[in-house]
């Protein structure tokens, strides 16, 4: 039986049309994207990795001048983001095994990166350090605490894990990012736990 957390790429690939109308376009992660788009150039490269549908990340990143590749590995996210953002790149492909030939200015991992197990959690911030450019921010959201969560959607299990604090610390430290700033289940942020981190300036 295929385990919860190897189910996400089918669950919302099949439930696709559905998560674009749930998906709210509130933009309650604004103040996130502004410390983030305040650690980088204009018009900046960034890979969204897990990008969904476009709405309202992607979106709001294109509106400030940012160049997007989007990655995610639900085909018909994809041909939202496609249809709707016509002049950036995007991409099928799975997060785990995420090999570009480019760095980008800023990495980001939204509502997306949570959905993988511990191993492969662990195993990202060597993907997030390839495709890091020289002083790349990192932004993403993980859990509170060390454990796994499954919520529900459409009726199928919606796995979630995180490691711990001190853990997300090892790894981007390991893979040369500083932590500039986090906040454990942010009130004006939906309660996510979000993370913001800097590339070194030499790689």
């Amino acid at each position: 039986m295929e385990a919860d957390n190897e189910r996400i790429i089918g669950l919302y690939q099949r439930h696709a049309l559905t998560w674009d109308k749930d998906r709210s376009r509130d933009l309650v992660e604004k103040a996130w994207l502004d410390k983030f788009l305040a650690l980088l150039s204009p018009n900046a490269s960034i890979l969204d990795i897990g990008c969904g549908m476009g709405e309202p990340i992607a979106r709001y990143l294109i509106g400030q001048g940012c160049v997007v590749t989007g990655v995610d590995s639900a085909p018909t996210f994809i041909d939202f983001c496609r249809t709707r953002f016509p002049h950036h790149q995007w991409l099928v492909a799975d997060m785990r095994t995420l090999v570009l030939d480019k760095p980008f200015q800023g990495i980001l991992a939204w509502d997306s990166f949570f959905h993988l197990n511990h191993d492969d959690q662990r195993r990202m911030f060597a993907v997030f350090r390839h495709h890091a450019a020289a002083g790349a921010a990192l932004l993403f959201t993980s859990g509170p605490a060390h454990g796994t969560a499954i919520g529900n959607y459409q009726g199928e299990p919606l796995y979630h894990a995180s490691l711990d604090s001190d853990a997300y610390h090892h790894h981007l430290r390991e893979h040369g990012f500083t932590v500039v700033d986090h906040v454990i289940e942010d009130p004006a942020c939906g309660y996510r736990t979000v993370w913001l981190a800097k590339q070194d300036n030499q790689k």
